[in-house]
Order: structure tokens, then C-alpha cells, then sequence
């Protein structure tokens, strides 16, 4: 529960109505689909997917989306974690909030990206909060949905970029009687966990990311093979016709913004394309996630209406006043893990460039984007030994 005295905190439950529920089936039912992608190949084959979403495997989900999934046990276990809001600035803020049972617990406040949601979190918070193993570091565990995300208000005006969440961020903690947290986060929510341990050290004991940020114009002189391999796999990525999605999203979220609130399949596609090239798999994400994880995170979307909300982070946060800053340096104890398959992996002698105290490092052998989902005991077992070494540098 959150601290007492706080009057402007209030409790949260999740109910979507039957009608809502119904009319989500119904659209699946009516659903409009395109042909078969031309680059058909039988399964397993990743490069069936070249085209994006292929045919037959849209229409399974699409099928168990449908008939099968059950919305109502997500609401639930979101309930059980503890849901509550509040507003800052001005925006409505939607969190999960999980105290520990220990007395040694530390506050973290963990953050999510695009395309995920709170759901990225909800098979990792009882673990982290009362480990099993009483020698692992607990946490008071806080998971804020981002502005224009699932719960969270959508803002009506400009101005809710990354520097402005992590801001909000603190004043978050704060309200709950947390003067000083550790952070943890990956994708967008990595980049403003990496603001939060440069702009409020006084506040922010350490730092747990999965997106190190290096600072711009660095060159791969000095770098070893393998780290040479991960800036050039970073460049093409952002440089080719993958990053498509996020130009789209920065430029225009309206417009991409509409296809995804009007049709559950379009969102489902936009949404599942990227869990499919972005995972450690051979072939489909649904080797690593279960197809009820990521239907609770899509329908989170659909439901919430935030196909556009939740989009236009990449316009508040792509170029202009409200992007990362290049000259920001994080003096706080960090620890960085880079997955082999996420799309952006920073070399240790970059991320030195920025990350002053790194106290961990960690490049694991399997994992991609989305770890919490994808290797869950793993995913827990790195971040509790990475804060353990961010809370034993404060000692």
C-alpha cells in the first residue's frame, strides 16, 4: 500500500464492461485480412516473417484472441499486485505498487517501453519483492504505466517527454515516502532510468538498465571484435528499414494512431511484429512467450484506447527540446546488461563514456527485448545481483 497521508493517491481497479469485451470479439470475428505474404516457408524459418506478420499466424492468434484468452484473470492479478493513480502535473498516473514483507526492502520503481505495458512485470514483481532466497535484496516495487500508456492518463497537450517522466518520476516515489529508490528499466523506459540516475542523484541510490545510452559521434577504435559487431548491428538497425515503425511513430503517431485504436487486428500486428523480431527465437515469440502474455499486453492497448497516446512518445522524445540530452553523465552506481538479441547493445568502453560508476556489467548468452517476459527467473536473478552491487557501492 502506498505511504499514509498521501490523500492524493488513490486505489485503482481494472474492470473493462462485458460490452467492451464483446465488442472486441465481435470485431476479431469481422475482421478484413489481407492475403498471404509472398515469402512464404514452411515454419521454422525467421525469414518468413520478412514481410512482417505472416498470414497463418495472425489468424491463430486472431482465433485465440477470440475464443480462448481471458482478460478478466489480467484485471485480476493487476489487483492483487495493488493498483493505484494519482496525478502529477496535471496527468493522471496510473502504477503497480508491490511493498516487500522485509524490513532491509529498498523502493525501485521499474519502467517499461514501446511496445510493452506493466504486463511486462507482473510474473517478476512477487519475486522481487519476497525473494525466496532470504540472501537476494527485496524491494518495494513501483510500476508506473507511462504517460498515454494503459492506465495512465493521455496527455492533452505537448511536453510529456522523457526528461519530463523521469521528473515525474521522483515526485512519484516522493508521494509514496520514498525519498531515495534505485531504477530499473529497459527500451524507453531504459533511457529514462538512464535520466533519472543523471539529473536526480540525490534521490536516485543506483541504476539497473538494459539500454545503456553512449554518447553520441564515438568511434569503434579500441573495440574488440564482438563489441565492433554490436555498434554496427546498432547502426544498421536504426539506419535500415527496421526502424521504420519508430520514424512513423515520430513523425506521424496521429496518423498510425487511428489503425490502431479502430482495428484490434492492426494493433495486434503493429504490436506482435515487433515481439517477433525483437526476441531471442528462431522463428515466432510464442517460443519464449505465452500467447496469453502477449494478448494481456495487447489488449491492455486496445482497451485503454492508446494506440496513438502511447505512440506519440517517440514524437516527444525524437529530436527537439524534450530528447535525450547527449551531454548527460550518470555518476550514481549503475549496472548495465546488454541481451544478444535486443536491437540496440552498447559497447563497455561507450557506455563508460556516460556511465561513470559502472558497478556490474552483464552480457548474457541468451535473451532479447523483452528478458522479463522472455527469461523471467533470469531476468530477476540479473537484476537483483545488479542492484545488490548498486546498494553495496552506497554502503
Amino acid at each position: 500500500m502506498p505511504a499514509p497521508g498521501h490523500l492524493d493517491v488513490h486505489a485503482f481497479e481494472a474492470r473493462a464492461t462485458d460490452g467492451d469485451l464483446d465488442d472486441l470479439r465481435a470485431r476479431l470475428a469481422a475482421a478484413r485480412l489481407p492475403e498471404a505474404e509472398t515469402v512464404y516457408r514452411a515454419a521454422p524459418d525467421p525469414r518468413r516473417w520478412e514481410q512482417g506478420v505472416p498470414l497463418a499466424d495472425l489468424v491463430e492468434v486472431v482465433n485465440y484472441w477470440r475464443t480462448g484468452y481471458d482478460w478478466r484473470s489480467f484485471e485480476e492479478r493487476l489487483d492483487r499486485i495493488g493498483q493505484f493513480r494519482t496525478t502529477i502535473d496535471g496527468l493522471g498516473i496510473h502504477f503497480l505498487h508491490r511493498r516487500s514483507a522485509r524490513a532491509d526492502a529498498t523502493p525501485l520503481i521499474v519502467t517499461h517501453g514501446w511496445p510493452g505495458s506493466i504486463a511486462e512485470f507482473i510474473d517478476v514483481v512477487d519475486e522481487l519483492a519476497d525473494p525466496k532466497d532470504a540472501d537476494a535484496p527485496a524491494f518495494h516495487v513501483v510500476a508506473p504505466s507511462l504517460p498515454g500508456f494503459g492506465y495512465s492518463d493521455k496527455p492533452a497537450a505537448t511536453g510529456w517527454g522523457i526528461g519530463k517522466i523521469a521528473a515525474a518520476w521522483v515526485e512519484l516515489m516522493e508521494r509514496l515516502g520514498y525519498s531515495k529508490f534505485v531504477a530499473h528499466g529497459g527500451d524507453w523506459g531504459g533511457v529514462i532510468t538512464t535520466v533519472l540516475g543523471g539529473r536526480f542523484p540525490e534521490h536516485v541510490l543506483g541504476i539497473h538498465t538494459l539500454t545503456p545510452q553512449p554518447p553520441p559521434g564515438l568511434t569503434t577504435d579500441g573495440l574488440t571484435a564482438a563489441e565492433r559487431t554490436w555498434a554496427e548491428e546498432t547502426r544498421d538497425f536504426w539506419g535500415g528499414p527496421r526502424v521504420a515503425f519508430a520514424k512513423q511513430q515520430a513523425a506521424r503517431p496521429q496518423t498510425i494512431g487511428y489503425s490502431l485504436v479502430d482495428s484490434p487486428v492492426g494493433l495486434l500486428a503493429w504490436v506482435l511484429d515487433k515481439f517477433a523480431e525483437w526476441t531471442d527465437t528462431e522463428d515466432s515469440p510464442f517460443e519464449t512467450i505465452s500467447r496469453d502474455r502477449i494478448l494481456d499486453n495487447v489488449t491492455l492497448y486496445w482497451l485503454t484506447r492508446t494506440g496513438a497516446s502511447s505512440a506519440r512518445i517517440y514524437y516527444e522524445s525524437h529530436g527537439g527540446v524534450n530528447s535525450f540530452d547527449p551531454e548527460l553523465r550518470v555518476d550514481v552506481p549503475s549496472a548495465l546488461t546488454v541481451y544478444p538479441h535486443d536491437i540496440e547493445k552498447c559497447p563497455r568502453p561507450w557506455a563508460q563514456q556516460r556511465y561513470r560508476q559502472i558497478v556490474r556489467w552483464n552480457s548474457p548468452e541468451t535473451g532479447g527485448h523483452f528478458p522479463s517476459l522472455e527469461v523471467p527467473d533470469y531476468f530477476v536473478r540479473d537484476l537483483q545481483e545488479g542492484l545488490a552491487a548498486v546498494l553495496a557501492a552506497n554502503r
